[in-house]
């Protein structure tokens, strides 16, 4: 099963911004993942999101678990903890020298409902596994990073040489070229993003994008891959919110 791709190639899934997104984009690319109200203030401003709008949007986040409130100071809750945890490692992958092997996990469990097979399937891409057939999942040992403990109730976990070639199984496991394609044009948009809010939308999807990204050996992509380009660029752009933090804590 290939890669979700949210948009045809060479396309862009722009979003909408609303006092939410916007709020959690910046926790999500801030380290610690908290900031004083008065600093969301200030930083949602060049969004045209008011104080009060603002307020109304951190008191729904609370109840919903979406964040959590110590005095004045609003963090991520654990749920979201994981996303950034995920998004990260999207944007900072941990692999390793690749040696010709493969992880390969084979679902052994029946019986499950709609709900836990989708859970499963999603909690498989999430570890950037591709589905050779149904039930069977791959992916180049390149990852420096073990399968979860918690999957061997439900599936048995190997390591494995495929006897195709490994450029043409992993061509058939993922739609290379058109994650490629639109990568390349999420580069040329963010390069025109020139109002706050175009930013953050443009960079928001970029997250998106690189989330899907497959995390593969080198030997295996397609020529100019532009992964290390997005990665650099959307690296570029949190340091930028980082800088716009620290400015208003210098000024208190």
């Amino acid at each position: 099963m290939p890669m979700n791709l949210s948009v045809h190639p060479g396309e862009v899934d722009l979003r909408p911004l609303s006092a939410r997104s916007v709020v959690l984009s910046l926790l999500l690319g801030t380290h610690p993942p908290e900031l004083p109200v008065k600093d969301l203030v200030r930083l949602v401003e060049p969004f045209d999101i008011g104080g009060s709008t603002l307020r109304a949007a951190l008191s729904r986040m609370v109840a919903s678990g979406d964040l959590r409130r110590t005095d004045a100071v609003y963090g991520l809750s654990e749920r979201l903890l994981a996303r950034q945890r995920r998004q990260d490692d999207a944007l900072h992958p941990r692999t390793r020298a690749w040696d010709g092997d493969w992880e390969m996990v084979v679902i052994t469990a029946t019986g499950r409902g709609p709900a836990e097979r989708a859970e499963l399937r999603a909690r498989l891409t999430a570890l950037r596994l591709a589905e050779l057939r149904e039930g069977v999942w791959l992916r180049p040992a390149s990852l420096d990073r073990p399968l979860p403990g918690d999957l061997e109730p439900v599936a048995q976990t190997y390591v494995a040489r495929p006897d195709p070639d490994p450029r043409e199984l992993a061509a058939r496991l993922w739609p290379l070229d058109a994650w490629a394609a639109t990568a390349r044009a999420l580069l040329a948009h963010v390069t025109g993003a020139d109002s706050p809010a175009a930013r953050l939308t443009a960079f928001a999807a970029v997250v998106r994008h690189l989330l899907t990204d497959p995390v593969l050996p080198a030997p295996l992509l397609p020529a100019d891959w532009p992964g290390a380009d997005l990665r650099a660029a959307y690296a570029d752009y949190q340091r930028e919110l980082t800088g716009s933090v620290g400015r208003g804590e210098q000024r208190d």
